[in-house]
């Protein structure tokens, strides 16, 4: 076997998918991914073991406990088997090629450390200039190869060289030193010191919750690391060169050295020269760095000179301990999954006052007796001034100050088929002017993310990166799947005068960016009059496009209007739909989902998607599929639409998005935010 790539992980579940995927597509030889479950919590274990399951080429080994990197790639490079050693990060990814171009370096020597190329790309998907390839040493340079000094530089080792120097990783933070420089030494000096010169690894720079993003004294951690090497080196005078310059590129980062420490680091790593001159140094590098700040500053002030009078004075209210602002929809009414926490928090909490962001627009849309505030109004800006509990599955109006204490649970409202967040990134035709830096700054607003199951975390984690906590409970907007009686239901078909004997089927389209207005896919009169009487079909349009239709047809019922999706889901036999999240949910009933699909290619191709809905995979399919309306019709006049085989597919589909819905998740969000 000729290369084995460790891959420690822990908390890297928006990233870890794509780190695999990249490593294991045509490579040199064999090939071997390790991944070490560093004692992750969060969902890299799950997703680690799914990889395995299905790729004999990988395999997971797990520490007891968490351990750091160190240990972790230490126990990678024991179990390893290949004759190299590609140590990766959890989310890191190796470029197109780069594994054939690998081997076929390989094939014509055997160096004991071959250096690769690599760029870096940040979250909001802009890629660095890539560092200097390398290459051959500069005339009069300290005779090794450009970045074989350089931590940062991905490097293949040479198995038995590597074991036979007992080069390990140490403990605690920059783990990479002793080791990696040491090699690149020993490696220099036999002459077996080789590069690869190509791009072969990109490295994902991480917006937070990395060690690298979080600053403080931990990083002092690199002046120890560099004794130890320099003392395992003889004090080489190499070693010294790249030390001083490894520590400038610390103290130089703010996301590692916070500015009340600069000068303790600064007289540690015992630099020529005053703090001050370095700063003077520093300070004339960075002035661009000064320039953006001072931007962010003057929109910052900007934005304070907007905010209502009456707002600004009620920040200095003391907070309400028993005050809770929901939203729904961007202030469409009292819907989704605050709905159902507002509703489960007057049972368990009835402390809390709930109080509802509404537009002028949409009062009518507000039940009796719910309290609520008009978005923009004294009563709003007060509301979000001095609540201590914010609950919304999109996002409050007018822009806020979120206050120390106050704390935020955004619900979402769906799980993501198609991109979002930051991964829109690379659509910006469909974006629309979208503020990717407003998207973030409201992630940095969030203490608690919900999410309905495993693939909604792992998508949330990468596009909306920041510090939040993940709660993976389940929607509270489909407890009522679970808990509703047949009395209950058969209530909601009377007031929609449903006759009881017939199958009733929920056409409900997503939007689409690239078009206004809503124009099916279907031509809805030929669709029941080809289905016959026994069938009743409720059209429900995406709320994007107002509260109707629009449809000239007495064969539909047009419920567009209606203010609860999941009273609709409830009352019909079968779900018919293309692309909307809906259908997640709806695999909670249990019932047959018929994916209509005409144009799904220019979907995903203007929009792009996280998975094939078409591809016939359990757990990817949520049951029948038809890309033309002959198709659709085909699948009921022989059953198809709900078929063994197609109630298979929607079973796995269930077992992968819906593993939290129970009947109980409103219960569990209320406990965890509220008591």
């Amino acid at each position: 076997m000729l290369l084995s790539v460790v891959v420690p992980v822990h908390r890297a579940q928006g990233y870890l998918r794509a780190t695999l995927e990249s490593v294991l597509g045509r490579g040199p030889g064999g090939l071997e991914l390790l991944v070490v479950d560093d004692g992750s919590r969060d969902g890299s274990a799950r997703i680690a073991a799914e990889f395995a399951a299905r790729d004999p080429r990988v395999r997971v080994l797990t520490l007891p406990e968490h351990r750091g990197a160190g240990p972790a790639r230490n126990a990678g490079a024991d179990g390893a088997r290949g004759r190299y050693l590609l140590f990766l990060d959890g989310d890191d990814l190796l470029r197109p090629g780069a594994l054939e171009a690998i081997g076929d370096r390989l094939a014509g020597s055997e160096p004991d450390v071959l250096l690769l190329g690599h760029d870096h790309i940040d979250w909001w998907g802009d890629v660095r200039s890539p560092a200097p390839a390398p290459g051959a040493p500069a005339p009069g340079a300290d005779g090794l190869r450009a970045g074989a000094l350089s931590v940062g530089t991905p490097r293949l080792f040479r198995r038995a060289f590597w074991t036979a120097h007992g080069l390990r990783f140490t403990d605690g933070p920059y783990e990479d030193v002793l080791p990696v420089l040491r090699a690149a030494l020993l490696a220099s000096d036999a002459g077996t010191l080789d590069a690869l010169d190509r791009i072969c690894v990109r490295h994902r720079i991480r917006r937070s919750g990395t060690f690298a993003t979080t600053p403080g004294r931990h990083h002092f951690a690199i002046l120890e690391a560099y004794e130890r090497l320099l003392a395992a080196t003889g004090r080489d005078p190499r070693i010294r060169a790249a030390r001083t310059r490894h520590l400038r590129a610390v103290l130089a980062d703010p996301g590692r050295i916070a500015p009340g420490d600069r000068a303790a680091f600064h007289r540690a790593a015992a630099f020529p020269g005053s703090y001050p001159g370095h700063r003077a140094r520093e300070a004339a590098r960075t002035g661009r760095v000064r320039a953006r700040a001072a931007l962010r500053r003057r929109k910052k002030t900007v934005r304070a000179r907007v905010m209502r009078a009456a707002y600004r004075a009620d920040l200095h209210r003391p907070l309400d301990p028993d005050l809770a602002v929901y939203g729904a929809y961007w202030n469409r009414g009292v819907a989704c999954n605050p709905a159902a926490i507002h509703a489960k928090a007057l049972e368990l909490a009835p402390h809390i006052r709930g109080v509802w962001a509404v537009s002028s627009r949409h009062l009518d849309r507000v039940p009796p007796g719910i309290p609520y505030v008009i978005e923009g109004s004294r009563a709003y800006w007060r509301a979000m001034a001095t609540a201590t509990y914010l609950i919304n599955n999109s996002s409050f109006p007018g822009g806020f100050t979120k206050r120390p204490g106050q704390r935020y649970l955004q619900t979402h409202h769906g799980t993501p088929l198609k991109t979002m967040g930051l991964d829109q990134r690379a659509y910006p035709a469909l974006t629309n002017g979208i503020s990717f830096e407003r998207i973030v700054a409201h992630a940095d607003q969030w203490d608690f993310s919900l999410s309905a199951n495993p693939h909604t975390t792992e998508i949330w984690d990468r596009v909306y990166p920041s510090r939040y906590e993940h709660l993976n409970l389940g929607y509270p907007r489909n407890d009522i799947f679970f808990t509703a009686t047949p009395e209950q239901v058969a209530a909601i078909r009377q007031r929609l005068s449903l006759d009881p004997g017939r199958t009733v089927l929920l056409y409900a389209p997503t939007h689409r960016d690239y078009r206004k207005g809503f124009v099916p896919h279907l031509d809805l009169d030929r669709l029941t009059r080809e289905l016959g009487p026994q069938y009743v079909v409720l059209v429900r349009a995406h709320y994007f496009y107002g509260r109707s239709a629009g449809l000239d047809s007495s064969r539909v019922v047009d419920v567009t209007a209606h203010p609860s999706v999941e009273e609709l889901c409830l009352v019909s036999d079968a779900l018919i739909t293309d692309y909307s999240s809906l259908m997640f949910d709806y695999a909670c009933l249990d019932r047959p989902i018929i994916s209509h699909t005409p144009d799904w290619a220019a979907y995903r191709a203007s929009r792009g998607t996280y998975f094939d809905l078409l591809s016939g995979r359990p757990g990817d399919t949520p049951g029948a599929v038809a890309t033309t309306e002959d198709e659709l019709l085909e699948l009921f006049r022989t059953g198809e639409w709900r078929s063994a085989r197609t109630a298979e597919l929607r079973a796995a589909f269930r077992a992968r998005f819906c593993p939290y819905d129970d009947g109980h998740a409103a219960e569990r969000v209320v406990r965890r935010l509220f008591l």
